[in-house]
């Protein structure tokens, strides 16, 4: 007796639990990647924090950060939850949506980083030759270029934005990535796998990112989380010095306007204090991701770290 083919439904039904079983395998493979360290744990509970506030916190805000009114300087109260600048606008819709503008530039500047510090690193340390002498002079012009003065002579003549801060300090510090991949790349060549990814007649493309790549992921976790730091006080210093668009509404201008407002002298904490925690809290839980995923990618350092309580107890 013939059989009837197959409805495309009966494929539909078949292939969800295999979806369905690898999308919980990865989600319980990163729970127990977040959980297996303290450091890791803590830090993706406080950037985890801000990306939520920073996608959904504009959403649920009420009033206009930059409507003017006539309650100037006002302590916190139930109208105003963080009270209001000198301007009498809502230092609490300011902060929620400069979440967006402040986090949201770090991590597209940390993503540039990461693109080109991976492939000029990895390309450089696999061929070597001519092609790794052109990337290494090119990186070492671009390790020399101090990132901070360039970006205040970018803002003055190109264009007062976040964007062109965050572009000039992605484009200086991508080489410090770079220089680490390279090296690791160079010692990783040679090993078995890569030859017998070779002699198995794989292309190039796919020993560099699909061989090579995944055993040098916490590298550049770390390099786009450094850069994710550093761009984000770099963007703050700069626009609290001035030298940002005033029209934009970032945890920089708030403390600038705060500094330019004499907020201080004022007594008005509720003006200054929160953007100022916010970019301290971010900046922490950023190096506790840092420094957690130094000690789950290095033994020593894991080690290390679980005999530090047994030795205090010893000592206690």
């Amino acid at each position: 007796m013939r059989q009837s083919p197959a409805s495309p439904a009966t494929f539909d039904r078949a292939a969800q639990p295999a979806w369905s079983a690898r999308l919980g395998a990865l989600l319980r493979r990163s729970w127990s990647l977040v959980t297996l360290n303290r450091k890791v744990m803590l830090g993706s509970g406080i950037v985890g924090f801000f990306i939520l506030v920073a996608i959904f916190g504009p959403l649920f805000v009420t009033q206009d950060p930059l409507k003017y009114t006539y309650d100037l300087v006002a302590p916190p109260s139930p109208a105003h939850l963080l009270g209001t600048n000198q301007g009498g606008q809502d230092v609490f819709s300011q902060l929620v949506v400069g979440t967006r503008s402040s986090l949201g530039w770090s991590f597209v500047a940390g993503l540039i980083v990461m693109a080109i510090s991976v492939t000029i690193g990895l390309v450089s340390g696999y061929f070597g030759g001519f092609i790794d002498d052109v990337f290494s002079v090119i990186t070492n012009v671009f390790l020399v270029i101090p990132s901070l003065p360039l970006a205040i002579v970018a803002v003055q003549y190109f264009n007062r934005s976040t964007f062109t801060v965050a572009l000039v300090v992605a484009l200086t510090n991508w080489p410090w990535g770079a220089r680490v991949l390279r090296a690791q790349t160079l010692s990783m060549r040679s090993r078995e796998f890569i030859t017998a990814a070779k002699a198995s007649g794989e292309r190039t493309w796919r020993i560099i990112f699909f061989e090579i790549f995944p055993n040098q992921i916490s590298i550049v976790a770390a390099s786009f989380i450094t850069t994710t730091i550093q761009v984000l006080l770099a963007v703050a210093g700069l626009e609290f010095l001035g030298f940002g668009d005033q029209a934009t509404i970032s945890w920089g201008i708030m403390l600038n306007s705060a500094y330019t407002g004499s907020a201080l002298f004022q007594g008005a904490w509720w003006w200054f204090a929160p953007p100022g925690i916010c970019i301290a809290l971010l900046g922490s839980g950023l190096a506790l991701l840092n420094f957690g995923i130094d000690e789950i990618a290095d033994p020593r350092l894991r080690l290390k770290a679980r005999r530090a309580p047994r030795g205090k107890a010893a000592t206690a």
